[in-house]
């Protein structure tokens, strides 16, 4: 009997195995015993203007105040063919929402400026998307919501709040990687191109026919965010035909960089704080 277990337990263990070794986990401490929901995060911050509230938002998703279902990041593969003629595939893993506070059942989606973003990521082996990566995730994603265009008091938190629920209402429940509820701040050649400083990129918001009601746009200063904008934190590590590579290599290979990037130029990898 013992000889008999030995297979299942070998089994179990690699499989166990191969899913760590292909999955991802934003590296944070567990949730603060007593952290705030989102709901009373947003009372916090419900009058504070975006350098204020900025800080405190980033202290509350540093210290741990994510619900548990944004940390276990999803695959999305994509593929081109390559000048051979031989496909090559690639997987990079994404977070199944946006960058949110609170806990499972109490949480809310808190819109950032790219500079707060860029810290963030930086701090958790993550990057920010591209275009072509987010109309990927939008083709892959689970549950795709119509977008719901709000016009009033646009950057304000309460607002910030107002959309935040408009989404929950509108995904009633269901789990699993969403998309079609923001605009990505995005990676993008044109922030560098632009001949105005401090611009932030920004794409997305698809409809449910699959076109985004937003192409891709630098017209905002950097310090610019409003309800509609979403930051969707992807793993800095590419897998491409079975090896790893940082997505800073992808982006400069000259035949790789079609797997994540659609633009002329592909050479912008960071904003800049």
């Amino acid at each position: 009997m013992p000889n008999r277990l030995k297979l299942p337990t070998l089994l179990l263990l690699c499989i166990l195995a191969a899913s760590c070794g292909t999955a991802y986990r934003l590296p944070l401490p567990p949730r603060p015993p007593g952290a705030a929901s989102g709901n009373g995060f947003y009372k916090v911050i419900d009058s504070m203007k975006w350098h204020t509230r900025e800080p405190l938002a980033m202290r509350e998703v540093l210290s741990g105040n994510v619900p548990d279902f944004l940390r276990k990041f999803v695959p999305i593969h994509t593929s081109i063919t390559g000048a051979n003629g031989k496909k090559i595939t690639a997987t990079f893993w994404v977070a199944p929402d946006y960058l949110s506070v609170g806990g499972n059942s109490d949480f809310a989606r808190i819109p950032f400026t790219p500079v707060t973003a860029q810290r963030i990521a930086d701090s958790l082996q993550c990057f920010l998307p591209t275009r072509k990566m987010v109309n990927d995730i939008y083709s892959q994603a689970r549950v795709k919501l119509e977008p719901v265009p709000l016009y009033a008091f646009r950057d304000s938190a309460i607002i910030f709040y107002h959309h935040h629920l408009i989404i929950e209402g509108q995904r009633k429940g269901r789990k699993g990687l969403i998309a079609g509820i923001k605009k990505d701040v995005v990676i993008s050649a044109k922030v560098a191109q632009d001949k105005r400083p401090n611009r932030v990129a920004i794409y997305g918001w698809h409809k449910l026919d699959g076109k985004p009601i937003q192409p891709l746009y630098t017209g905002h200063v950097d310090w610019y965010v409003d309800y509609s904008h979403g930051i969707r934190l992807v793993y800095r590590k590419i897998k491409v035909d079975k090896r790893w590579m940082d997505y800073t290599e992808v982006l400069q290979h000259p035949e790789y960089r079609a797997l994540l990037c659609d633009e002329d130029a592909c050479d912008f990898f960071r904003y800049p704080y």
